[in-house]
C-alpha cells in the first residue's frame, strides 16, 4: 500500500534505466496499486518494464464493493498479479483455496499470475518450513498451472521488511524443494516454471541470491520503491 501520482516519476526513472541497456536477461516488473495501475502502464507502454497488480477478485465482476478484479486490471494495461502475498494471507485471512481461485481467475484475466508461498519464523525454528510450503503449493497452486502464466515465489514471512536474510544455504534448499514438488506435480511444466525468491532483497546481496540454484529472480518489495534501489537490483541479474 505505497504509491500516489508523484511515485510515477520513480517508474519513469525504471524505465530510462532499463532502456539503457544495450540487451536485458531478464523481465522486469513493476505491481502497482490498483489507482496507479492505468497511469503506470501509460508510462512504461514503450519500455521494457511491465506493469502489474497486487491482487484480485476471484469473481470477473459483480457484487464486491471496492474490490477489482483481474479483467480490470487486464483492462487498465497489468500484464500479472501477485495472489496469495503473505500479508493479505496474513491480514485478510486468505486461504490456499482461495489463493488458488484468485491464480485461476487471473489466467481467465490474461494475466500471469504469481503465487507466494512461505513460512513463519516459528514454523522454521520448529522445522516445519518445508510442511507449511509443501502444504500451502498442494492447496495453492491449481491443477491447470502452466509455466507461461504462473510464477512461483518464495517468501519466509519473517523475512519481509526485517533485514533478515535465509542463508544462501538454506535458500537453496527451499527452492530445490519447490522445484522438486513441483516437478513430481506438473513434470515439465513444474519444471519450466520460474521461481522467486522474496525477502529483503536488496543492492547488497541480489547476484548473490539470484545465483543460487533454482533462483529465477527476485519478488522485491520495500527496494522497488527507489528506482535507484531497484535497479541495482536488476543489475544483480547480469551479474
Amino acid at each position: 500500500m505505497n504509491g500516489t501520482a508523484a511515485s510515477l516519476d520513480e517508474i519513469r526513472d525504471v524505465c530510462a534505466g532499463l532502456d539503457a541497456e544495450a540487451t536485458l536477461p531478464h523481465e522486469t516488473l513493476l505491481c502497482v496499486p490498483a489507482t496507479l495501475v492505468e497511469r503506470a502502464a501509460s508510462v512504461a507502454a514503450e519500455s521494457a518494464l511491465s506493469i502489474g497488480g497486487e491482487d484480485c477478485h476471484v469473481a470477473e465482476s459483480g457484487a464486491h464493493t471496492g474490490d477489482v478484479s483481474a479483467e480490470m486490471l487486464d483492462d487498465a494495461g497489468a500484464t500479472t498479479v501477485i495472489v496469495g502475498h503473505s500479508e493479505r494471507r496474513t491480514d485478510h485471512g486468505e486461504t490456499d483455496s482461495v489463493v488458488a481461485a484468485k491464480a485461476e481467475a487471473a489466467w481467465r484475466g490474461r494475466l500471469t499470475a504469481i503465487i507466494c508461498v512461505g513460512e513463519t519464523r516459528a514454523e522454521r525454528e520448529t522445522g516445519k518450513a518445508e510442511d507449511v510450503v509443501g502444504a500451502q503449493l498442494a492447496g495453492s497452486v491449481p491443477d491447470a498451472m502452466k509455466a507461461d502464466t504462473t510464477v512461483i515465489a518464495y517468501e519466509p514471512v519473517w523475512a519481509i521488511g526485517t533485514g533478515l536474510v535465509p542463508s544462501n544455504d538454506d535458500i537453496a534448499t527451499m527452492h530445490a524443494f519447490i522445484r522438486k514438488t513441483l516437478a513430481d506435480r506438473f513434470g515439465a511444466e513444474g519444471e519450466a516454471v520460474r521461481i522467486l525468491y522474496g525477502g529483503s532483497v536488496k543492492p547488497s546481496n541480489a547476484a548473490e541470491i539470484f545465483a543460487i540454484a533454482n533462483v529465477d529472480g527476485g519478488l522485491v518489495g520495500g527496494a522497488s520503491l527507489k528506482a535507484s534501489d531497484f535497479l541495482a537490483i536488476c543489475e544483480g541479474i547480469n551479474v
